[in-house]
């Protein structure tokens, strides 16, 4: 068969091309806000209350961060090894729908739970008198339900990619289960968990939808540029 160093050509140039176009469409509304900053958005980063709003997103996303370990880890392990037999393949969809649904809807299905008529914040506000809406906690709530996919997800297939013999001759030399978890797949999965951390805490920080639905105050980062760009028509 001969080859075709023109279409070849023609191939490269054409993705070229689409990669400069993609370059340019990240690159430009990047440099805008970046290079030509307006006076109204210094002033407004200059307030106690936006340094308070990046402290919340920061501390409260590295929260979310760890607990997604604690709790993703675990359960991906349980995924990875087809733990709920038949009901495998559901229940990992079950586990992506926060990432696929609009994350506005995420956060009145969570006010549904945690809100103060909620199933959790209702027994919460009786027994205890504290209100789960309008706290860290919620905040940290919210940001955990549209992140912790992305744990589940990075953690799971670092643990399916191990080699299965591994496991067998561990086994075989008396290991247990908890032993085989510990030595074998959580070091070998070290990279994947660190990796899931990162997506988990970028995607917690940056979280609006839920987040305003669960606790406007106090504010995040995202809910206070929200809310100053309402206050002081930051588009003019």
């Amino acid at each position: 068969m001969k080859h075709n160093y023109l279409s070849d050509k023609a191939l490269k140039v054409s993705f070229l091309i689409i990669s400069l176009f993609v370059l340019v469409f990240i690159i430009v509304p990047l440099a805008r806000l970046v290079l030509f900053i307006n006076p109204k958005t210094v002033s407004v980063i200059e307030q106690s209350s936006v340094l308070e709003a990046i402290f919340n997103s920061l501390s409260l996303s590295f929260i979310c961060g760890l607990i997604s370990i604690g709790v993703g880890v675990p359960f991906a392990y349980l995924l990875s090894k087809n733990f709920f037999k038949r009901f495998n393949k559901f229940v990992e969809t079950i586990s992506d729908i926060p990432i696929s649904i609009p994350h506005t809807v995420a956060g009145i299905a969570l006010l549904f739970i945690y809100g103060k008529e909620g199933i959790i914040g209702s027994l919460s506000y009786k027994l205890f008198k504290f209100q789960i809406t309008g706290t860290r906690i919620a905040i940290t709530i919210a940001m955990l339900f549209v992140s912790l996919p992305y744990m589940v997800n990075a953690a799971k297939e670092s643990f399916k990619s191990i080699d299965k013999e591994l496991e067998k001759t561990a086994k075989m030399l008396g290991a247990s289960e908890f032993n085989i978890f510990k030595d074998i797949y959580l070091p070998l999965s070290k990279s994947a968990i660190y990796s899931g951390f990162i997506l988990v805490w970028a995607r917690a920080i940056s979280e609006f939808g839920a987040v305003v639905m669960l606790a406007y105050y106090p504010m995040t980062a995202p809910v206070k540029i929200y809310n100053a760009f309402n206050e002081m028509n930051l588009a003019r």
